[in-house]
């Protein structure tokens, strides 16, 4: 039974925290959270203890610890946990600073523990799948990806102040399913932006609506929007075309119930949000982990995933800021 420490009792942290006590194969120990009520439920919950970050990163009895507080902290407890010999699952991003990352990367691997960063999407089922189907080569060479990803609404101004902008925040999950897709690394990055949906958000320095083209050294292709308004649900779609052909998946809705009538055929909108949308993926990306530290196979996605679609995230805000397209290393 793997000994889990949890640093961090908000939204993703429950869900996490749940998928600790579900799983068969860990337990929840201890939970610390800024918020001391906040642990305390979390903990009551699944039957841990609240303990203070310092006392769960060295505790003899934790094995691992899930990093889901503020971003800000991520890279520090990231070097603070390997160092005092655990294995860590983080939430993305390691740090909004590229060159912080690097130095964090470094240190784990000198101390030789698993790091595996929460790009939960790969683990949808349907995305999963999608890709299982890429390599097995049923659709031929890729050519083109599409990739549409919109918020049901926007987050408020005060958290988009302090969130690294659209392309750090909310795109770099799109782009690293780019990179997941590809199947090869962008070397060129093209980006335009607007505020559409709140003033407050380009009062605060940030856009709402967003583009994104990638290209890759051999000329594939991937293009992204994204936009933080959908008054229809949460929408989550892709499209790889091939040189046999193509795959798509599609969004989830909330039923597959459908009417039809004299006024035409109706459907439930998409389910509302990341968390009802992928429920599985966090639990099937969690067994990920458990498993890479029981076998003591690397853990994927791993840090360097997250470097590189942080990467790809600086290049997009900076494609955007000039208006000129940014070349990557290929």
């Amino acid at each position: 039974m793997i000994r889990v420490g949890l640093l961090g009792a908000g939204r993703i942290g429950r869900i996490h925290g749940g998928n600790v006590a579900g799983s068969g194969k860990a337990r929840l120990v201890a939970v610390a959270d800024a918020v001391p009520e906040a642990a305390q439920a979390l903990a009551q919950q699944f039957g841990a203890k609240t303990a203070d970050v310092d006392a769960i990163v060295g505790a003899t009895d934790i094995d691992a610890v899930l990093i889901c507080s503020p971003t800000d902290t991520h890279a520090d407890l990231i070097e603070a946990s390997v160092k005092a010999g655990k294995a860590v699952f983080c939430e993305k991003p390691v740090d909004l600073s590229s060159a912080r990352i690097r130095d964090c990367l470094a240190i784990v691997e000198a101390c030789g523990k698993p790091l595996m960063i929460g790009f939960n999407r790969r683990f949808d089922p349907s995305f999963a799948e999608a890709e299982r189907r890429i390599r097995a080569g049923e659709i031929g060479a890729v050519e083109m990806v599409t990739i549409l990803s919109r918020d049901p609404s926007p987050p408020p101004p005060s958290y988009v102040a302090r969130s690294g902008g659209l392309f750090r925040d909310m795109m770099i999950h799109d782009l690293d399913m780019a990179r997941f897709l590809l199947g090869e690394e962008p070397v060129e990055v093209h980006a335009v932006g607007a505020c559409l949906v709140d003033p407050g958000i380009g009062e605060a320095g940030d856009v709402d609506t967003a583009a994104v083209l990638l290209k890759t050294v051999s000329g594939k292709i991937a293009q992204i929007s994204n936009s933080r308004r959908a008054t229809y649900g949460y929408d989550q779609r892709f499209e790889v075309h091939g040189s046999k052909g193509m795959v798509r998946a599609q969004n989830v809705p909330l039923t597959t119930v459908e009417i039809a009538t004299e006024a035409g055929f109706r459907t439930d909108p998409a389910l509302p949000f990341f968390l009802e949308r992928y429920a599985q993926a966090y639990r099937a990306e969690f067994a990920h982990f458990l498993d890479a530290v029981e076998t003591g196979r690397s853990p994927s996605p791993s840090g360097q995933d997250g470097l590189k679609a942080q990467l790809l995230a600086d290049a997009a805000t900076e494609a955007h800021r000039t208006g000129r397209p940014v070349r990557l290393g290929g």
